[in-house]
């Protein structure tokens, strides 16, 4: 047999795979070192998904060819890619939301007895150690659908490493999980690369790139650009050859600290929702940026949901114009007067109908407005999408294709440009930018200011502080359900936002340095 250790782990040369007309890869050639840990960038529709889904088995290439530990691999089903010891952890997830947890851990390899029957009780205690020494907890028998987003990931996560692969593929394992999470997937990939685990780490964070990966490969329009050792290549460098340009400056400036915003046009008053908000007091002024920090699980997405009419108030207040308002559903969110519009934080599940096209999705909430007499004035529904597209610098064919064909980035484009063909003057951005590429993230970045001088108001949480730092004209940090700081101007920095977010001084009413 080859000596495996002499070879790559994983070597593709001359990629090529197309889909009708549209060329997804473009004779990529690239290797990877054996027990590395290696990041695969590039931009949304880059070939990032693609090259993942082809070292899946997923789907096949056009042309090219695949070897693994020196050997020609023929990875034409899933099931081929798994003995040769190859398992993924997808970002848009495979787990069945209707089954428990312990059940999508067994799919499809559940240990069976003679009898022919799953060993449950075995299997059980199996998974329930795994999890155990991989650091959190979950209940097995909680169905999937019920858990958060993040605790999907890390289920998602945990069963590709149950399943002892020789080669991991993480397809942007971080874009729902923050802070504490990361580091806990920080932890898993440096035990796993001691154990000798090839890792390929689909990523937009280059902060996880300097800190779990060893080499990089840059893809961009489905060719292959550079395979690097990350020390070599500087982060300017990186963004350059991803977007094949230069960003001058990847957040657009603030306005001077001095000017006066608006009015408040959104507000709440001693809000308490569900088991973790208690108590939260606040108001977004007319042309602001307002930023929402805090750890996984601090009340921000209960904030979210009961400021758009999604969230049961046990307790307070919610003002829109200093008046008090009643929110009980979307419905009441995003009528002419309250003009509200919310992109949630699975733009996949709760934001878009993949199989309507963009432009039905970007009028789904107000048709009714381009409706007489019970049919759609087209004319008047293409003009107003159409507008709203150029805003957001989508892809035009969103006019017509489903929105589900489209990259992470344009996807995320339609789901803010819905709002903006409702009119909406305040909009709840609930992590935006969660696997978006770097250079999508500046247009989002540049729209996002142009709203709010434009008379709009946003309030903006997000789970990579940088863009709070840079975009927000205020911050309030979330601990333990309540408002720990507020932060504005110059006093806005990573470590002002990062010590109360954690716990230090909250307690004490302390603004950090």
């Amino acid at each position: 047999m080859t000596n495996q250790m002499n070879n790559p782990a994983v070597q593709v040369d001359g990629m090529l795979k197309s889909f009708g007309a549209t060329v997804a890869l473009d004779g990529v050639s690239f290797s990877i070192a054996p027990g590395s840990v290696h990041a695969l960038l590039g931009e949304n529709g880059a070939g990032k998904s693609t090259m993942v889904k082809l070292l899946s088995g997923l789907i096949r290439p056009t042309e090219g060819s695949v070897k693994i530990f020196g050997e020609h691999a023929a990875l034409d089903t899933p099931r081929s890619a798994h003995k040769l010891g190859i398992q993924t952890a997808f970002q848009e997830m495979t787990l069945v939301g209707d089954l428990s947890v312990l059940d999508n851990m067994l799919l499809p390899y559940a240990p069976m007895g003679m009898s022919g029957l799953i060993r449950r009780r075995a299997a059980r205690e199996d998974v329930r150690r795994h999890i155990a020494e991989l650091g959190f907890s979950v209940d097995l028998d909680a169905e999937v659908s019920s858990l958060e987003l993040s605790v999907r990931q890390k289920i998602e996560i945990a069963r590709a490493v149950y399943r002892k692969p020789r080669i991991l593929l993480l397809d942007e394992p971080t874009s729902t999980l923050a802070g504490r999470d990361v580091d806990w997937l920080g932890e898993i990939i440096a035990r796993l690369k001691a154990e000798g685990t090839t890792i390929v780490f689909i990523t937009h964070r280059m902060r996880e790139v300097r800190a779990f990966c060893d080499t990089l490969t840059i893809l961009r329009n489905g060719c292959h650009i550079v395979t690097t050792p990350v020390a070599d290549i500087t982060d300017s460098e990186v963004i350059e050859k991803i977007i094949g340009r230069s960003i001058e400056q990847t957040f657009p400036p603030k306005p001077d600290s001095a000017q006066a915003f608006g009015a408040p046009v959104l507000g709440v008053r001693d809000l308490k929702i569900g088991r973790k908000l208690d108590g939260v007091s606040f108001d977004l002024r007319k042309g602001e940026i307002l930023g929402v920090a805090g750890l996984q699980g601090m009340g921000q997405q209960d904030l979210f949901l009961a400021c758009f009419g999604m969230g049961e108030v046990l307790r307070g207040d919610v003002l829109v114009d200093n008046r008090k308002v009643w929110l009980s559903s979307p419905a009441d969110a995003i009528r002419p007067n309250m003009a509200i519009g919310l992109v949630p934080e699975d733009r996949k599940s709760e934001g878009l109908f993949l199989k309507l096209s963009g432009r039905q999705n970007a009028t789904l909430p107000v048709v009714s407005r381009f409706t007489r007499m019970g049919l759609i004035d087209e004319k008047a529904e293409r003009e107003a999408v159409e507008e709203a597209f150029a805003t957001v610098e989508v892809d035009r064919r969103a006019m017509w294709t489903r929105a589900g064909a489209f990259s992470g980035g344009n996807q995320q484009k339609i789901a803010i440009a819905k709002w903006l063909v409702a009119q909406s003057r305040i909009l709840l951005l609930f992590d935006p930018t969660r696997g978006i590429d770097v250079g999508t993230k500046h247009e989002i970045y540049v729209m996002m200011r142009k709203y709010v001088e434009a008379g709009g108001s946003i309030l903006f949480h997000s789970t990579e502080i940088p863009e709070l730092v840079h975009q927000c004209d205020r911050v309030l940090v979330l601990y333990d359900g309540q408002v720990a700081v507020e932060l504005e101007g110059d006093a806005i920095t990573e470590p002002a936002i990062m010590r109360p977010a954690l716990g230090h001084g909250h307690f004490a009413g302390e603004v950090p340095a």
